[in-house]
């Protein structure tokens, strides 16, 4: 009932952003005004209030995560989303990585209940810079983070544990992210008590590992066909996914 819930209430979303275009066409006098350029205008100021809404609700402020990092994941969930690619529609993860990796930068989201169900730390590739993540790739053995959106797969047990495979839903941004190994794991160099010993958190290969001491409690709550996206306001990523520009 909540899965259908959830749906019902993304498509009364979605309903939202066309039906008012419909009665502006309606009302708009032959001749006056670009009809495509009033559709376009309407749908994205829809979205707008949408994640104003969303972002007050959730209270995302207050745990740190920026306004246009949720912008992005949410536009590209929605994405996701009407392209039929998510099994599990109520759960949105995001990895923060404008911010610190002393920070609580992974945020896991229940868009139906409207709520944090985890915030914690999580890990950038050990070639994508130190304390802050500035550089990044999808090629292979670079060690460097990819950014953009992700759907999970499944587990399996590896040299790290319990660990989460993940699609790279951009071509020639993370597409390459199986064949890289990239996954989600856990690991003892994430985590306040490394922080604590250390400048920053320590770095992977590439792979957004999350504390050990957390991990199964993350992979069991996002596993199975869930909406990932991995955020760095850099232009080298928000001109060129297809994703964002939809």
């Amino acid at each position: 009932m909540r899965r259908r819930s959830l749906k019902h209430g993304l498509w009364c979303v979605l309903v939202a952003f066309v039906l008012p275009v419909n009665v502006l066409k309606a009302g708009t006098p032959t001749g006056g005004g670009n009809p495509v350029r009033s559709k376009n205008a309407t749908k994205a100021a829809a979205f707008e209030e949408e994640v104003s809404t969303l972002y007050q609700q959730i209270d995302l402020k207050e745990v740190g995560l920026t306004k246009k990092a949720f912008e992005y994941a949410l536009k590209g969930y929605y994405y996701l989303l009407e392209h039929h690619w998510l099994n599990k529609t109520n759960i949105l993860s995001i990895c923060d990585l404008s911010q610190s990796s002393r920070n609580k930068r992974l945020y896991v989201l229940d868009l139906e209940q409207k709520k944090v169900l985890i915030n914690t730390y999580v890990a950038h590739g050990r070639n994508s810079g130190k304390e802050f993540a500035s550089s990044f790739s999808n090629n292979p053995s670079s060690h460097k983070t990819s950014l953009g959106f992700y759907v999970t797969q499944g587990t399996y047990i590896g040299n790290n544990g319990l660990s989460l495979k993940i699609r790279g839903m951009e071509k020639g941004i993370n597409d390459r992210a199986n064949g890289r190994n990239i996954v989600v794991h856990g690991s003892e160099y994430v985590g306040p008590d490394f922080v604590q010993m250390n400048s920053f958190c320590g770095r992977s290969y590439g792979c957004p590992a999350v504390p050990a001491d957390e991990s199964e409690t993350i992979i069991d709550l996002i596993q199975g066909g869930t909406c990932l996206f991995i955020y760095h306001p850099t232009k080298q990523y928000t001109a060129k996914s297809k994703i964002l520009k939809n």
